[in-house]
């Protein structure tokens, strides 16, 4: 479980494939410290059990449903990443509740710059669709934030304020670019039918 309140960034220093997964590897010496293997870690807000924490860098394998559904599997070396420990019972809830369980991609539209923000236009991918509220609570590359008032078509406005520019790397996003999505899961609760 987590809030979608970014903790860190780390930078990704690996990427290899080998037996049907992709090893991941990311430089983060402030959560390796304090994290050792089977612990989970939101990265790019897909939820991922380290494998290894050691010398200041994490280690995650991503299996073909993570490379499928996630934005993950298109990193390089180079490329910095959302990093947020799983909660403990003594941390406050701040953000939303966020599982790390991907509902799918979105591609950026566009990036305008306002004063005092920035605006993201995202086109989510169909499984996400459903589930977008304007003013509702959606999980971009991890980072709790809020849908824009007008959703079309799967497509939504991002209002992306200084705070939020300066701690996650959500303000260099491109149009083309693709980033994760997780819809809110008390939404999904509230629509889903009911079971027999």
């Amino acid at each position: 479980m987590f809030t979608g309140l970014i903790r860190d960034v780390g930078v990704v220093t690996r990427l290899a494939s080998g037996r049907g997964l992709v090893q991941l590897e990311i430089e983060a010496p402030r959560l390796a410290e304090r994290l050792s293997a089977s612990e989970s870690v939101a990265v790019n807000g897909v939820c991922l059990t380290v494998t290894r924490a050691a010398r200041g860098r994490l280690s995650f394998e991503l299996i073909k449903e993570t490379q499928q559904r996630t934005a993950l599997a298109r990193l390089a070396s180079g490329d910095r990443v959302h990093l947020e420990p799983s909660l403990t019972l003594a941390d406050r809830l701040n953000g939303h509740l966020v599982l790390g369980h991907i509902d799918g991609t979105g591609r950026v539209l566009s990036r305008r710059e306002r004063p005092g923000m920035v605006v993201l236009t995202i086109q989510a991918s169909a499984a996400v669709r459903p589930w977008l509220v304007p003013k509702g609570p959606i999980t971009v590359d991890g980072v709790s934030l809020t849908v824009g008032p007008g959703v079309r078509r799967g497509t939504f406005m991002l209002f992306l304020i200084p705070e939020t520019l300066k701690r996650t790397t959500l303000g260099e996003r491109r149009a083309g670019e693709l980033v994760n999505l997780e819809a809110d899961y008390l939404g999904k609760l509230a629509r889903r039918p009911r079971l027999a």
